[in-house]
């Protein structure tokens, strides 16, 4: 029954996390099996059935050849085939692995489209073309605007199509919210004699390396503009107290052996999990940046304020997405991912984001 179950829940879960950006599912199996089956194998613990390790682990492979074989063979199969009418630039689409499209030429055939018609609703059309496109609506054929589709590809929010009207379709829901806020406290909860004991080693070897504080705090602005003070270990030297708020990339000269180590695998944020506890940042969100920047880029970046609407978070999208931001125009593609993550904020996309923060602290990408 527990490899059994296992297999279900994986198999059921599979296709709910490797949906965004219409990822190659194949990489999220090994992760997804290996999390599944701990969880089944920890309550089997708890509880205190009987059990065999090597019947889970054979369960565990075998979970992963047929998952793995059968993605592999379903492949060019699940391609999205999407027909084009050329008012956009379609490049990205047509780079993209698992898209195929295909230029619709007059006259347009209905019957061609398969899984769905995407077109610039934005851009002038012809009569010819508007007739089109509403007969394929009241058909039950799916019309993708050429803007959502890149959504989709990409991750992020195009900024620059948003308007005040738009704003609406950001909000996340607030029922959501609430199991979020309760799911992250349980696992932090859950995992904290672990936690502890890195934090502990970790506060050992800042402070044997070099004078100053083993905490290093900050303001940062939180949900609805509110200021709070983070928590994360000192990475660097301590600084003069005249010196001005700087992007960390303005700053790696100071930063130490032990600070560079714990900065790469993240292990420098975790003082932050009794942030999340407190309520003044989630596990999962956009990341809180400093007061006086949040005033520079309000005035820079069209909607900036917008990614206050949740909570920040200890990671989030954009970090496992975009990477480190260090200046205003990167600072503006990473607002489209942190946009994207508020307006498809979900269990599942929280969930596909830890893994990929499993991949981040393993490769440090964006670490600064």
């Amino acid at each position: 029954m527990l490899v059994e179950g296992s297999y279900l829940a994986t198999a059921f879960t599979l296709p709910l996390v490797a949906k965004y950006l219409l990822v190659d599912r194949k990489y999220y199996i090994i992760p997804l099996i290996f999390s599944v089956f701990s969880i089944a194998l920890s309550l089997v613990l708890i509880l205190r059935f009987d059990y065999s390790l090597f019947l889970i682990f054979v369960g565990a492979a075998s979970s992963f050849v047929w998952l793995f074989t059968t993605t592999i063979l379903r492949t060019n199969h699940k391609k999205l085939m999407l027909h084009v009418i050329d008012n956009f630039d379609y490049s990205d689409l047509e780079s993209h692995s698992n898209i195929e499209t295909v230029l619709l030429s007059e006259p347009y055939d209905q019957t061609a489209i398969k899984h769905g018609l995407v077109v610039d609703l934005h851009q002038n059309l012809t009569p010819y073309q508007e007739k089109f496109i509403a007969d394929c609506s009241l058909n039950e054929i799916s019309v993708f605007h050429a803007e959502s589709i890149k959504e989709m590809i990409k991750g992020k929010v195009q900024v620059h199509h948003l308007s005040e009207n738009s704003i609406g379709t950001l909000q996340p829901n607030p029922i959501y919210q609430l199991f979020k806020r309760v799911w992250e406290s349980a696992i932090i909860i859950l995992t904290l004699p672990f936690s502890l004991f890195v934090m502990i080693v970790t506060a050992i070897l800042i402070r044997l390396e070099s004078p100053g504080p083993i905490i290093f705090t900050q303001e940062r602005v939180g949900q609805a503009g509110r200021v709070f003070k983070i928590y994360k270990f000192r990475s660097m030297t301590v600084e003069k107290l005249c010196d001005k708020d700087k992007f960390a990339t303005d700053e790696q000269a100071r930063i130490t052996k032990v600070g560079k180590f714990i900065r790469k695998v993240r292990i420098d944020e975790l003082p932050q999990f009794f942030n999340v506890l407190k309520g003044d940042m989630a596990l999962i969100g956009p990341r809180p940046e400093q007061e006086s920047f949040v005033r520079l880029f309000e005035q820079d970046i069209p909607f900036y304020g917008y990614r206050h609407m949740v909570k920040p978070g200890i990671t989030g999208w954009a970090q496992t997405v975009h990477g480190y931001a260090d200046d205003t125009d990167s600072t503006k593609e990473k607002l489209a991912y942190d946009l994207y993550y508020i307006k498809h904020l979900s269990f599942w996309l929280d969930v596909n984001i830890v893994f990929k923060t499993l991949k981040t602290m393993l490769t440090g990408f964006g670490a600064k």
